[in-house]
């Protein structure tokens, strides 16, 4: 085990990131910048005093400095497959593309208390035929963890999650909720297909407005989607759902049908000490046939 940082070097540590040349940021858990170093302010077009969430610095550097997005993309697009994938893992790396023409490998490491620290180093002077061989890897891997509808985590990939974090031994409390469109059949039949995809793209987008970076969501399959709570209890989860709930009720209209409106079922549980990752989906999905049977447009605990 490594020894702690006594508070006489942290002067030292503070100078050093100040004068490097890698690129140095901290979000905290709402996924606010909390401290950039001045690499990191010059490559994204910050001022000394700027803390931007993490969102609103990729949608403005896709306006300007950096073009992080795969060719066809448009940056919504692109945040709503990366937000799915993004602290998830207690460590990653990525490779970032600024509109300078620079390349930077990004190192994310996330900690217990869902702070982000980012490192990145210029990797521009790699070999041409090497950098494209890893953007191929990297748009496979992202092909094979995306939705390709929702731009959420497909199925594949919120599982792997739910697995990762049942998996961490000093994980404060997580709850599990399994969501389901009500009647959505009927969506389809009435209004089309194509309606139904907006319908399915609009409830992704709505539940990503109401998750943590820490949080997983993906598309389960069908209209079904899967949630994950890392440090929720089930009274602070539940909270959150009827928030979801009133937020879906109040919606007014979409697109080209203005007076239509759906609602959602919702079956929510904790996890337990000897919880799997198959028992826990098992019990939030016998919740929700409960809420679906109750009545729908309501949640129920299990």
């Amino acid at each position: 085990m490594s020894s702690p940082l006594s508070p006489d070097l942290l002067p030292h540590l503070a100078s050093l990131w100040t004068s490097s040349p890698l690129l140095v940021s901290l979000f905290d858990p709402g996924d606010t910048l909390r401290y950039a170093n001045p690499a990191f302010r010059q490559a994204y077009g910050l001022s000394a005093d700027e803390e931007p969430s993490w969102p609103e610095l990729m949608r403005r550097n896709f306006a300007n400095l950096s073009r992080m997005v795969e060719p066809g993309d448009d940056v919504e697009t692109w945040l709503t497959s990366t937000i799915a994938r993004r602290g998830k893992l207690p460590y990653r790396q990525i490779e970032v593309h600024l509109g300078s023409g620079r390349w930077i490998m990004m190192t994310e490491t996330i900690d217990a208390a869902h702070w982000a620290l980012n490192i990145g180093v210029d990797i521009s002077d790699l070999k041409i035929d090497h950098r494209t061989l890893r953007s191929d890897r990297d748009r496979a891997l992202r092909a094979s963890t995306v939705d390709t509808l929702t731009g959420l985590s497909n199925r594949r990939h919120i599982e792997s999650v739910l697995e990762n974090y049942i998996a961490r031994p000093h994980l404060l409390g997580c709850c599990v909720a399994m969501l389901d469109i009500d009647h959505f059949k009927r969506i389809n039949d009435t209004h089309g297909h194509p309606f139904g995809d907006q319908v399915l793209r609009n409830f992704a987008k709505l539940l990503q407005c109401f998750l943590r970076r820490s949080d997983g969501i993906g598309r389960f399959g069908g209209e079904e989607f899967m949630l994950i709570l890392p440090g929720s209890n089930i009274t602070e989860a539940a909270i959150l759902i009827n928030r979801l709930l009133d937020a879906l009720r109040q919606q007014q209209g979409i697109a080209e049908v203005g007076d239509f409106t759906y609602t959602c079922s919702v079956g929510l549980t904790e996890l337990g000490p000897d919880d799997t990752a198959q028992s826990i989906y098992q019990r939030a999905d016998a919740a929700l046939y409960a809420a679906k049977q109750g009545g729908r447009d309501r949640m129920e605990i299990l």
